[in-house]
C-alpha cells in the first residue's frame, strides 16, 4: 500500500527542508520566550527577576508599606491577606478562604511564576487600580520572604 506523503499534502512548513527548519527555529524561539512562566520557581528566584527588571534594589521596608496601606482603591492587600499575612484570610467581597501568602508559612506561594503573575496582575488591579511595577512587585515579595517561623 502507498501513503501519501502527508507534509506535501498538507502544505505544512515541515514539506521542505529549509523550511522545516524554519519552523522548528520559530517553535523553538517561541517556547523560550514563555519557558519562564512554565516553570516551576522558588520565591528566592522570581525576588531576583522581579529585582532585575526594575534595576533597583527591592525594599522589605517599602514592600510591607505597600501591602498594608491602600493605594488608590478601596482595599490594601492586608485587608484579604491580614497585616501580616502568616496566616489564612478571607477575601473582602467573597468572604472565600485564602491560604497564607508568606512563603515560609505556605510553601507552595511564589513557586508557580505565572500563577504567580496572574495573581499579582489580578490584585494589584483590586488595591492599586492598575498593574504591580516589576519593583512593587520585588518590594512586597523581599517583605513577605522576610517573614519566618
Amino acid at each position: 500500500m502507498n501513503l501519501p506523503n502527508l507534509p506535501n499534502l498538507l502544505n505544512l512548513p515541515c514539506a521542505r527542508p529549509s523550511r522545516l527548519r524554519a519552523f522548528v527555529a520559530a517553535l523553538g524561539l517561541a517556547g523560550a520566550a514563555f519557558a519562564p512562566l512554565a516553570q516551576a520557581a522558588t520565591p528566592a528566584e522570581m525576588l531576583a527577576g522581579y529585582t532585575a527588571e526594575s534595576g533597583k534594589p527591592a525594599s522589605a521596608a517599602r514592600g510591607q508599606q505597600i501591602f498594608t496601606t491602600r493605594q488608590g482603591g478601596e482595599w490594601s492587600c492586608a485587608s484579604c491577606h491580614g497585616a501580616v499575612p502568616t496566616q489564612a484570610g478571607r477575601h473582602a467581597s467573597t468572604d472565600k478562604p485564602i491560604k497564607p501568602l508568606a512563603p515560609a508559612f505556605n510553601p507552595e506561594r511564589f513557586t508557580d511564576a505565572a500563577k504567580s503573575e496572574k495573581w499579582f496582575r489580578r490584585n494589584c488591579k483590586d488595591v492599586m487600580r492598575r498593574e504591580c511595577s516589576a519593583a512593587e512587585k520585588a518590594d512586597v515579595l523581599s517583605w513577605l520572604i522576610t517573614l519566618k517561623r
